[in-house]
């Protein structure tokens, strides 16, 4: 059960009613995740303008939703990746491109870097070597893009954190756990 209420929008006034429509009319509905931000509607409206502003960066759709996924599978946020898997096939991601993307891999030497890297941001809570700077550079990650990877890993650690926290009701298709990982197996 919920410990945060999600706000209907029945319930929803002003600012939260305008935000949590906008979020409706572009996906069709209001997750659970931001009916939950929508109490307070400053929350909201930060989420949807840094993911907005995200968006419009460097990283593609597909990436920026296996980044949330690497994030997801670090913290254990079954909402997150419930969504993530459902969005990310929306942006083309196979199975196994998920699968891949919860294990920090990719069979792309490229995206692989990427998701590897968010999940020791995570694990490291952002203490980084020079190496892994490194392993970017030479998968062909200019300095904004690895900027970008560091945001996208802010916004979903915020989302990995709201849910806990709140222990959002799940409201895309469930997931199951993912297999454990020893090393990498991908590419």
């Amino acid at each position: 059960m919920p410990r945060l209420k999600a706000v209907t929008m029945a319930d929803a006034d002003g600012k939260a009613r305008a935000l949590l429509e906008g979020v409706q009319k572009k996906l069709g509905m209001a997750p659970n995740v931001m009916r939950t931000m929508a109490n307070s509607p400053a929350v909201l409206e930060a989420y949807l303008g840094f993911s907005s502003a995200l968006a419009k960066g460097f990283l593609s759709a597909k990436l920026r939703e296996r980044i949330a996924l690497a994030v997801g599978e670090a913290n254990q946020c079954r909402y997150c990746l419930a969504a993530h898997s459902a969005l990310g096939r929306a942006t083309e991601l196979s199975d196994s491109e998920i699968a891949d993307s919860r294990a920090g891999c990719s069979a792309d030497r490229k995206t692989g870097a990427a998701v590897a890297f968010a999940r020791k941001l995570v694990s490291e809570r952002g203490r980084v070597d020079d190496s892994d700077l490194e392993r970017l550079h030479a998968a062909g990650f200019s300095e904004g893009d690895i900027t970008e990877i560091v945001a996208n890993v802010a916004v979903n650690l915020f989302t990995n954190y709201l849910n806990h926290v709140a222990d959002t009701e799940i409201d895309f298709p469930e997931v199951g756990a993912a297999e454990p990982v020893t090393a990498c197996a991908c590419g």
